[in-house]
């Protein structure tokens, strides 16, 4: 009987030509925090964001491409991971929906993947073969309206899709009707039900969103205003109720900014999030029983437009992705405080947008 033993790969998405590499794997070091490139990927434009399903090896990709009609329309990939070699396979790809996407994400039993549309307002899903491989379109949910900022929000944008811990939602964030729409997943009918929204203040722009790991608290990020929401979350309903929202800036800070990611420890004790323009990443302390958020820190990513970042599963990095500068940093986490600390470590890699830590038995 052979003992599994498990690696640590990270899979980096960025803005790149069809010709050009967007896709790379890399082996992480975790005594030292550095990355090792393993293998890249040319062939997709603009794959941005990445899924990886750690039991089945699979990476799922966004890409763009064109119709027949000569329209931008958004696509996914799927890739076979050969742990032991770092290395990847594509296995298919097959158009989505009708425009551009910015945003996947895959059911917990595997069998669907969500594809978030910024520019075309709308939310996919996508159906997995038995294989792995992406299957095709079940169901479109379009959104309408608008919201405060004259330039920002005259028309829907979601920015992503989370699923519920249990699988049973999917929250979408719509940075452009300042909205979070939930949706019950139709398994047996393959399609998105809408559950509920809630409303967050004018000019908020949510984008992205986290779980805390006791089901009952979740966080999302405003990209207009600089801003953490937080809710309580009803898992039987999906309904959220609003709490607080706090500043990501320091007070001083006065020029432009925006958000991108947003992450809760798995300990439930700290929340992270990117500032870009002030180009950091600001820490919360998690109240234990409220919730509530207190000021850890800011530090910068030592680049420019943290676009995305994750926490290893560990718990012991954060890895930073800055767009414009075409480096991913290492950051060492201080799991008593939260606080942390830069290793100096920095990966230059072109535009990157997303950053996938996962260990994977070999």
């Amino acid at each position: 009987m052979t003992v599994e033993s498990q690696r640590l790969l990270v899979f980096a998405g960025s803005y790149a030509e069809a010709g050009d590499n967007g896709v790379y794997v890399y082996a992480f070091d975790e005594a030292t925090g550095t990355l090792t490139l393993t293998d890249e990927f040319a062939g997709l434009k603009n794959p941005t964001f990445l899924n990886v399903d750690a039991k089945r090896k699979l990476l799922y990709v966004i890409s763009e491409a064109v119709n027949q009609a000569g329209q931008k329309v958004g696509e996914a990939a799927a890739f076979s991971i050969d742990a032991a070699s770092g290395t990847i396979q594509l296995m298919n790809r097959e158009v989505t929906v009708d425009s551009t996407t910015c945003h996947i994400q895959r059911d917990e039993n595997g069998r669907f993947l969500s594809v978030t549309s910024y520019h075309g307002g709308m939310i996919g899903l996508m159906s997995i073969t038995e294989e792995g491989a992406v299957g095709s379109l079940l169901d479109v949910q379009q959104h309408e309206g608008s919201s405060q900022h004259p330039d920002r929000q005259d028309r829907p944008h979601p920015h992503s899709s989370f699923y519920s811990p249990d699988g049973r939602y999917l929250l979408v964030s719509d940075l452009g009707l300042d909205r979070i729409v939930t949706y019950a997943l139709d398994e047996a009918n393959a399609k998105l039900v809408r559950q509920s929204e809630v409303a967050l203040h004018p000019g908020a722009g949510p984008r992205h969103l986290s779980f805390h790991p006791n089901g009952k608290l979740v966080y999302v990020i405003n990209e207009v205003d600089s801003t953490i929401t937080s809710f309580t979350y009803d898992k039987e309903s999906g309904l959220l109720v609003t709490q607080e929202t706090v500043s990501t800036l320091p007070p001083d800070f006065k020029d432009e900014n925006s958000c991108a990611e947003i992450k809760v420890s798995a300990d439930g004790k700290y929340l992270y999030g990117s500032n870009r323009g002030h180009d950091s990443i600001v820490v919360f302390a998690i109240h234990e029983q409220t919730g509530i958020l207190n000021l850890v820190q800011h530090i910068s990513v030592e680049g420019g437009h943290p676009r995305h970042f994750a926490i290893t599963p560990n718990g012991d990095f954060l890895l930073a992705a800055n767009r414009d500068t075409d480096n991913i940093v290492t950051f060492k986490i201080d799991k008593a405080s939260g606080k942390l600390v830069h290793t100096g470590i920095s990966t230059t890699v072109s535009k990157p947008v997303c950053v996938v830590p996962v260990y994977l038995t070999t």
